[in-house]
């Protein structure tokens, strides 16, 4: 498991409305090719590890909802 102390994760810009907001750690997967996503209200729970082309798929999804 990743040591997410070490990460930078980083929030979308449409995350300061309050709500519930995802998290990612760009550096990570420039590094590996996998984009580890987290609830940015448990930083300390578990992460998702997705496939370059998975995280591409919920960002499409999220931004056909918003």
């Amino acid at each position: 498991m990743t040591d997410p102390v070490t990460l930078r994760w980083v929030k979308s810009s449409y995350s300061n409305n309050g709500g519930s907001c995802v998290e990612w750690a760009p550096e990570y997967a420039a590094a590996t090719g996998e984009v580890l996503v987290r609830d940015s209200k448990v930083p300390d729970g578990p992460n998702l590890t997705l496939t370059a082309d998975a995280w591409a798929g919920l960002v499409a999804v999220a931004k056909s909802h918003s």
